[in-house]
């Protein structure tokens, strides 16, 4: 897998008055040289615009829910854990009354903030209560946790049966509530159900683990979703040829997503070289719109994904992510639902 530099890669659009991609052809990706300037060749059924990428310092607002808000606590007795978490920017812990001798030690070696639970309450390291916490194990239960004038301010909540209790249920109970909930997370899977439930999500999760993987998982997570908020900056390129080449396998992708007119899939057969390839999200006299799907490209390219990386698009599968960019540069990530790989005529555009 390739990776993918945010100040050098290329990409493709459509121009304004051909907003969407409408070709049955699958498409043919190479890279050429013709003195000192690089010419990348797209298999497209109009023309295009090269564009470049470059990182923006501003901010966007693309993702559902804001990630950089949300908090990661941490509750373990491992070390390593501790260690990884910390070098990760989560420095707060929680230990139990009986391990309070281990977060005097940790103190020690790392900047933490330790808090420590005692009889259901959640004090800081001077004895002032930081949260309170709860164990929950049915609906009914819940319920009772409604946030009421002496519930402001920091609530955890620990279910006992993860089965009975969705994460849809904790937020909309705390939806509009000037209280922070955290819930007790034993793994990176259920703490990106509470972050993101009901596109709104929890305040924050208490990680409960021993493994240093489920750490690393989580904070790659928070990188993927961060991600969004950067801008790319497109430039045009100039179509110089167009014919066609023969037939080749071609992969359509159908994502768990709609797409927006305007927005589509980064392919090339580079990392460095990327093109915007349109969603089918229009109609035409030919075809139905399909606002899921992208005929992305053969099977030997490229495709843009979360964390500033690349996969073959013969590697795609239901269930991995994408990075999914429209025409102004705003990127969001979504998920594959579907591959299709058939066998079509490709044609070739040589871009300038």
């Amino acid at each position: 897998m390739a990776s993918l530099s945010s100040a050098s890669v290329s990409l493709v659009r459509t121009p304004t008055h051909l907003p969407c991609f409408r070709s049955n052809h699958g498409k043919v990706q190479s890279l050429n040289r013709y003195s000192k300037t690089k010419t990348t060749h797209l298999s497209i059924n109009s023309s295009l615009r090269m564009c470049s990428i470059a990182a923006s310092d501003s901010p966007l607002s693309t993702s559902m829910y804001e990630l950089s808000s949300k908090k990661v606590w941490i509750w373990t007795e491992n070390s390593q854990v501790m260690t990884a978490a910390v070098e990760r920017g989560w420095d707060t812990f929680i230990f139990s009354s009986q391990n309070q001798g281990l977060a005097n030690e940790w103190s020690k070696i790392a900047l933490i903030d330790p808090l420590v639970i005692k009889e259901g309450e959640i004090f800081d390291n001077a004895g002032e209560r930081v949260a309170t916490i709860f164990q929950v194990s049915t609906p009914s239960e819940l319920k009772k946790l409604h946030p009421e004038a002496h519930h402001v301010g920091n609530v955890v909540i620990d279910l006992l049966d993860w089965q009975v209790i969705p994460a849809e249920n904790i937020v909309a109970e705390f939806q509009g509530s000037k209280t922070t909930v955290f819930a007790v997370s034993k793994s990176p899977a259920e703490a990106q159900l509470f972050l993101e439930a009901l596109e709104h999500g929890l305040g924050g999760v208490v990680l409960k683990v021993e493994d240093v993987k489920a750490v690393l998982d989580l904070k790659e997570y928070f990188n993927r979703k961060n991600e969004v908020h950067n801008r790319l900056s497109l430039t045009k390129a100039t179509i110089t040829q167009v014919h066609a080449v023969g037939m080749g396998d071609r992969v359509c992708v159908d994502l768990c997503s709609l797409m927006r007119p305007g927005e589509g899939l980064l392919v090339g057969s580079f990392a460095r070289g990327l093109f915007l390839v349109h969603s089918e999200c229009l109609e035409s006299s030919y075809i139905a719109s399909r606002p899921f799907r992208v005929n992305a490209g053969p099977v030997h390219a490229y495709v843009a994904t979360p964390g500033g990386k690349t996969s073959y698009l013969s590697e795609l599968k239901a269930g991995k992510e994408v990075m999914v960019v429209d025409q102004t540069g705003k990127m969001r990530t979504a998920i594959v639902g579907r591959v299709k790989i058939e066998t079509r005529p490709l044609i070739l555009v040589e871009a300038k």
